[in-house]
């Protein structure tokens, strides 16, 4: 039998969750990963200490979980899991039915039958039918299960408080969730820890990604996702800025190098994503090997690696071994994981029981070595989330994990090997000059770039690039009023957060989850960063949602035309009757991590006005300092009404026009607000010729960043002519 040397490579990442505006984390999986995963992943190698593995650590992880371990984190659901009961309002009560629940069913919330029970009494009316059943027992239990479901195995096992109250599994008091609460804060700080006595003890190779996990290539040139599939939507413009990628590269080895004492050798480039441009930064940056996917080799090589009814691939020998590359006269080796084999860990083995699964496992590793002929050893990389896959597994996949790492240990022919102990090990490596550009997925960056969500966040991300870069260069030439150092700083970070790859993976059609609206809300949020560091407004669109969701709501088109007074006010009932009206199903407060500050919006005619209401959550709105609402109106001309408030009371308020304000608005406009605000628009102001509709939406922003939008998912088409009561066509000049 060839002798195995086998990579192990967990990888660790969450992408920054903490809203740059408020400083609280919008959700909460760097907290439940962190203790129900980081830590016992590497501690678990302590029990055999003949197996070595690499574990990659992503900054923008490794920065929150720095946080948490302090104790100064503001995270809404932490702190509302263990608010007393008696103290639960009816909001907080939603936002626990809301989140509570999002555990795997079959592995986590299974385990205790009263937290089964608590589900299914919650889904009756859609949870409203337990707001008011649920007794304060009930919040109390739910409150705790929602959070024991996220603590490690050994600690549901061994530790003196998780393991009593796991045994509990019902009636839980007050005492008990402030034991847990107390609990959690002290296991937050082992995680990170726990990664450098692995590392001190040479059981483990820690390696990086690139800071804030973007896609290098696409950063180093957008258009370069032609090459792996022609058909690729490209944004109008391409970006080129291959000095972000050299300093995401730069910004993780400085931060590799402060929390774990030593630079990496290792780079596991964000979802495998690999270029020529893009292995040459990672070399001149001092990065020694890189990790992707067989699927990159294949189209490097040109070759295949199709299985066979037992799992090995053809050309296996070139597969099974690392690969040394030349990018422009530096060298960096590179390590290619077994796509088959780590898609097994990822999405099969869960299946089974953790023995059998294990056994499986590696009994294929011992047919690779007994069937492929090489004059080398076989490295056979099985590279793969370190947290994602387990609550699928029995028993959080510890068992599978116990079982394979044994017999790999005890099995002289196969050797768990780090990445840079495997290329070591390996002696001399075969070259290529070149590597063909793609991602681990599909072997090209359609995830990414693929679909047109994707391509208004490249075009968005352009267009905060290009305004950081002209204030860098104002501020090069000596113009007076360009931005401090300290200024440009904050909006480069900013606008390195937002390269991440993780808020394209959610835009287009691939990947859904329930969260959808909070990661779109988060990288428009970061780019609206950019601008307010530099002074600037930020541009209108950064109000919209990309992901275009539409939401449960009542639509009704206008049955006549108004006669409104604009005074802020539900003057009398007859007074908006008849009119338009969009009305989406939500709940002021926080909800799913976020807070809904607009209720509704109504509009109309008159003949000679149009007519605008949108009525906000009061207790909601009341608590931001001095809002604005942006109402925009698309007809042949793009029209904007900025109403801002102060002390709750328009302060002011302009028109736009094509983005040119007007110097006298309330010729043509005119605004009020009280408990709802109320607008009217001239039609003079707008540009009908030829006109079959409006385009109409409405938002609001709060220190230059857009806290909420109706519709969201888009504009209001609202059709002209008597027949929508509505103003008559005009022709076209």
């Amino acid at each position: 039998m060839n002798q195995v040397h086998l990579v192990l490579l967990w990888h660790m990442h969450q992408p920054q969750y903490r809203d740059p505006e408020s400083g609280t984390y919008v959700l909460p999986w760097t907290r439940l990963h962190a203790l129900k995963d980081y830590w016992g992943m590497v501690e678990l190698l302590r029990e055999f200490p003949g197996v070595h593995a690499t574990f990659n650590v992503v900054p923008s992880l490794g920065l929150q979980l720095e946080e948490y371990a302090g104790g100064t984190f503001n995270e809404p659901w932490f702190a509302l899991a263990f608010r007393p009961a008696e103290e639960l309002s009816g909001e907080d009560k939603r936002e626990i039915l809301a989140r509570a629940f999002q555990v795997n069913h079959e592995r986590l919330l299974a385990r205790w039958p009263r937290f089964v029970e608590l589900y299914e009494w919650s889904r009756a009316a859609g949870g409203a039918q337990a707001l008011v059943t649920f007794s304060l027992r009930d919040w109390r239990d739910l409150q705790l299960l929602s959070q024991l479901a996220w603590m490690d195995e050994y600690w549901l096992e061994k530790d003196p408080v998780v393991s009593r109250l796991a045994t509990k599994g019902k009636d839980y008091t007050e005492k008990d969730k402030a034991e847990l609460r107390a609990k959690q804060l002290e296991l937050l700080g082992l995680v990170l820890p726990a990664y450098r006595e692995a590392a001190a003890r040479g059981q483990a190779e820690l390696t990086t990604t690139p800071f804030y996990h973007p896609i290098l290539p696409l950063l180093c040139d957008s258009d370069i996702a032609r090459v792996a599939n022609p058909g690729t939507p490209l944004p109008r413009r391409a970006f080129r800025h291959p000095e972000d990628a050299r300093e995401q590269l730069r910004r993780a080895r400085e931060y590799h190098q402060r929390v774990f004492g030593a630079p990496p050798a290792g780079l596991w480039p964000s979802e495998g994503s690999v270029s020529d441009q893009t292995l040459l930064l990672a070399a001149e940056e001092g990065f020694r090997w890189f990790g992707t996917d067989e699927g990159v080799l294949g189209r490097t090589l040109n070759v295949g690696f199709f299985r066979d009814a037992a799992g090995l691939p053809a050309n296996a020998e070139r597969l099974y071994q690392p690969w040394r590359f030349q990018p422009g006269g530096k060298e960096i080796a590179g390590l290619f994981r077994d796509h088959h084999l780590s898609d097994l860990i990822g999405f099969v083995y869960s299946r089974l029981d953790g023995k059998e699964a294990a056994a499986d496992l590696h009994g294929r590793l011992r047919h690779i070595g007994e069937s492929v002929a090489a004059e080398h050893p076989l490295t056979v990389c099985l590279f793969l989330d370190g947290e994602n896959a387990w609550e699928y597994y029995p028993g959080n996949g510890r068992a599978f994990l116990r079982e394979f790492y044994r017999r790999v240990q005890d099995d002289a022919d196969i050797r768990p090997l780090t990445g840079s102990e495997a290329i070591a090990a390996d002696g001399e490596l075969p070259a290529s000059r070149v590597i063909f550009p793609a991602s681990w997925i599909n072997a090209n960056f359609d995830v990414w770039i693929g679909h047109s969500e994707d391509v208004s966040a490249w075009d968005l991300l352009w267009d905060a690039r290009e305004a950081y870069t002209r204030a860098v260069e104002a501020r090069a030439k000596g113009v007076q009023s360009a931005p401090a150092e300290t200024a440009l700083a904050a909006a480069y970070a900013s606008l390195l957060t937002a390269e991440g790859s993780d808020w394209c993976w959610w835009f287009g059609p691939e990947h859904s989850t329930a969260n959808d609206a909070e990661f779109d809300a988060l990288f428009r949020k970061h780019l609206t960063g950019v601008y307010l560091a530099l002074g600037r407004t930020a541009p209108e669109e950064l109000g919209k949602p990309i992901k275009r969701q539409p939401e449960h709501a009542v639509k009704l088109a206008p049955a006549g035309l108004l006669r409104v007074t604009v005074d802020g006010r539900d003057t009398s009932y007859f007074e908006w009757l008849g009119a338009g009206l969009y009305s989406p199903e939500r709940r002021g407060g926080a909800m799913h991590g976020r807070t809904y500050y607009l209720h509704e919006l109504r509009y109309g005619f008159s003949e000679d006005c149009l007519f605008v209401r949108i009525d906000p959550f009061r207790e909601a709105i009341e608590q931001l300092d001095d809002p604005e609402f942006r109402i925009s109106i698309g007809a042949g001309e793009e029209i904007a009404i900025v109403v801002m408030l102060k002390r709750g009371r328009v302060s002011e308020f302009a028109v736009e026009k094509n983005r040119i304000c007007l110097l006298n608005p309330r010729s043509v406009a005119t605004v009020a607000y009280d408990r709802i605000l109320e607008v009217s628009v001239q039609k003079e102001l707008l540009s009908l010729a030829g006109q079959t509709q409006l385009l109409l939406g409405a938002a609001l922003w709060h220190g230059g960043l857009p806290v909420d939008v109706l519709p969201a998912e888009g504009a209001l088409e609202i059709g002209l002519g008597e027949e929508h009561s509505a103003w008559e066509l005009e022709p076209a000049t």
